[in-house]
């Protein structure tokens, strides 16, 4: 057995217990312990004189101790341990917290090296519960030393220690990555690497090992996501031989096409007409009109011959589609049906029996879309609404519902290149990049609590003149620990406000049916008010809502901010987003900033990732973003180039050099770490 595959239970100081603890970090293996990144690092180089050592600061002192160590007990639960240390320039205290160790292993007179913070009180200085190592058997002072991700029951030290056992029994690792790419991208060797990413030598050798690591991890999801695309690519689809079908539908429609829609209308009829499966992702900006797009797409499914079928991630969605639907398909007697999780027995087995007829030729739907005992008769496409929502496996598995048929798939939410190229790097893109004439920009403004009265007024003169408006909260319930606000106290707080306007309550608890009523009332102005958290976010249409009032703005991403902001302004009149804003420290103020003078989604997600990264940016794993281990998408954009031009060069070139690379990206793809 390869060492690098070996339990970590083979190394010396882990039990089963402590493996255990490992196992819940993800780490198993030897191998996977050397891949296990630290989070930060602590600069344990520079050694101070004990007179030298300031308040706040963390300092690494090498001093004798000058006393034994006192145990003072505090209260039951707490023992103080605390040790005079001095060097030629001064003394001062050592302090430990329930910590009986230091009692046995501190010895009068000898010398140690310690690291930990510096505290100043009445005059006196204390190091805090510092590390320390006597002198000549230095481990983990006097060098850079790493800090990783723990778990309950692991310290820093168990994982150094771990770590320095793996790197030993690992010995001489092989190198997988090829030579040419490593000399033609300036990478370095693996041994090198893997000491210096750990245990770094100096922070020059940590930048080295870095860019190794960093590039590694993007190559491997760029090989990835190209060996997919090239697989799909020989995926033979059905040919759709009228495609012109597509302009007459876009003729009909009672609005004329933008050129962006006109564009990617084309980019569907060539895929069409190409003889391979279509994976095209449709990105646009909330309100660029691509429902229309995919509604011209499954027209030309239809007339051909095949079912259409278009997934939404929610019932409120789905419903609004399939009313678009209907409307758009009405004067070519195309029948489409709606299926939802929470449509009655009878009503479900009548639909599902028409798709499997035939008869239906186009459903909207959510998952039960994909449910079992749902059987289409000759599936030719699937349309996937905010795709981000769906995982790879739901969207294979309503393309396993019939042969092959072409994948569509749509986002509202505007992706920076740099992270397209990663997500969808599997996809072929097109952008839909103008909005319809006539939309004028929502007006945004972030104020403060003080602004609340005159936005009240301000929205009451707006509900007198006939408009709806949208309330979105964070969360639905306070917490001890938050201080958000309360979504059911605000809807009865406006109600005492407004009393002669009806206000709505929509959260995510609320039954699936009970969503639906809501929203309908809201789209007929039954209420007036809307009070709600981010369950409107996604894709719902009323053209008589024009002010949009966000509680803690600052707790959204921006690209969610804007994909709210896109709910309001539908109908030509002039909308408004207001910003309820608490905490002013400066990245807040330049997010909410970039909210208020652009309404182009595209430059505020590029904003977003800037300023909070990508983990915040995505929020989690579901929008399908591979987890990376080391990489930042914004900081290495250098790096990832790189890595797409060798991908590229590895694909295009086969060569035996590139043989262990190759394999190394096909375990991942069965591991199936990456995408979901």
């Amino acid at each position: 057995m390869n060492v690098l595959d070996r339990d970590i239970q083979s190394l010396r100081g882990i039990g089963k217990t402590r493996s255990e603890k490992f196992a819940k970090l993800g780490v198993n293996t030897i191998g996977e312990l050397l891949y296990f990144f630290p989070r930060d690092y602590e600069d344990r180089t520079k050694t101070l004189k004990v007179a030298d050592c300031r308040d706040g600061e963390t300092a690494c002192v090498k001093a004798a101790v000058f006393s034994a160590v006192k145990e003072s007990r505090i209260r039951r639960n707490l023992a103080v341990y605390t040790v005079i240390i001095s060097d030629d320039t001064g003394a001062m205290s050592a302090v430990w917290y329930n910590n009986r160790f230091v009692k046995d292993t501190l010895k009068p007179g000898r010398e140690y090296v310690f690291y930990g913070k510096v505290t100043e009180n009445r005059g006196k200085r204390e190091l805090q519960n510092p590390v320390y190592e006597e002198v000549g058997q230095e481990r983990f002072t006097g060098r850079i030393v790493p800090l990783y991700p723990l778990t309950e029951g692991l310290s820093q030290k168990m994982v150094q220690s771990a770590m320095e056992a793996a790197i030993a029994e690992a010995g001489v690792l092989q190198e997988y990555m090829p030579q040419s790419i490593r000399e033609r991208y300036r990478i370095a060797e693996l041994n090198f690497a893997i000491k210096n990413i750990h245990f770094p030598a100096d922070f020059k050798s940590y930048e080295i090992a870095r860019r190794r690591f960093v590039f590694e991890e993007l190559l491997t999801v760029q090989l990835l996501l190209l060996r997919i695309k090239k697989d799909n690519s020989r995926t033979p689809g059905a040919v759709f031989a009228d495609t012109k079908c597509m302009g007459e539908f876009a003729y009909g429609l009672p609005f004329a096409l933008t050129g962006a829609q006109k564009r990617v209308i084309c980019d569907i009829a060539a895929d069409f007409r190409s003889g391979n499966q279509m994976n095209r992702l449709i990105q646009g900006d909330v309100g660029s009109g691509k429902t229309a797009v995919a509604a011209a797409a499954a027209y030309c499914a239809v007339k051909n011959g095949y079912q259409a079928v278009m997934m939404a991630p929610t019932e409120i969605l789905a419903s609004q589609h399939y009313e678009t639907f209907k409307e758009f398909f009405a004067p070519y007697g195309i029948c489409v049906e709606l299926l939802t999780g929470g449509m009655g027995a009878k009503e479900k087995r009548r639909v599902t029996e028409a798709v499997q007829l035939g008869v239906a030729q186009i459903v909207v739907g959510t998952h039960a879309l994909i449910q079992k005992g749902v059987e289409y008769k000759e599936l030719g496409l699937v349309i996937a609404d905010e795709q981000h929502r769906f995982g790879v496996s739901q969207r294979a598995k309503l393309c396993a519902k019939g042969t092959d048929p072409h994948m569509l798939l749509m986002s509202a939410t505007p992706i920076p290149r740099t992270l397209a190229l990663i997500l969808y790097g599997d996809l072929d893109i097109s952008i839909i990049d103008e909005l319809p004439p006539g939309r004028k920009p929502v007006k945004t403004y972030a104020v403060g609590e003080s602004m609340r009265k005159r936005i009240y007024a301000f929205l009451k003169k707006q509900l007198d003149s006939g408009f709806q408006s949208y309330i979105v909260c964070p969360l639905i319930e306070e917490t001890e620990k938050s201080d958000l606000k309360n979504a059911e106290e605000l809807a009865e707080k406006l109600t005492g406000i407004f009393p002669e306007y009806k206000v709505g309550l929509m959260h995510g608890k609320l039954k699936p049916k009970l969503k639906e009523e809501i929203m309908d009332d809201f789209a007929a102005n039954r209420i007036q008010l809307l009070v709600s958290t981010t369950v409107i976010e996604v894709g719902v249409n009323v053209p008589n809502s024009n002010i949009m009032i966000i509680e803690n703005a600052e707790r959204f991403g921006l690209a969610q901010l804007h994909q709210l902001r896109g709910r309001v302004g539908r109908g030509g009149d002039q909308a408004y987003c207001i910003l309820f804003v608490h905490g002013k420290n400066e990245i807040t103020k330049k997010r909410m900033d970039t909210m208020c003078m652009s309404n182009d989604g595209f430059f505020i997600s590029e904003q977003d990732l800037k300023l909070r990264g990508p983990g915040d940016f995505f929020g989690t794993r579901q929008h399908g973003l591979p987890e990376m281990r080391i990489a930042n998408l914004f900081e290495d954009g250098d790096i990832l180039k790189d890595a797409q031009e060798a991908a590229e060069l590895i694909i295009k070139e086969p060569r035996p050099e590139y043989e262990m690379i190759e394999k190394r990206t096909e375990a991942m793809l069965k591991r199936e770490i990456i995408l979901n």
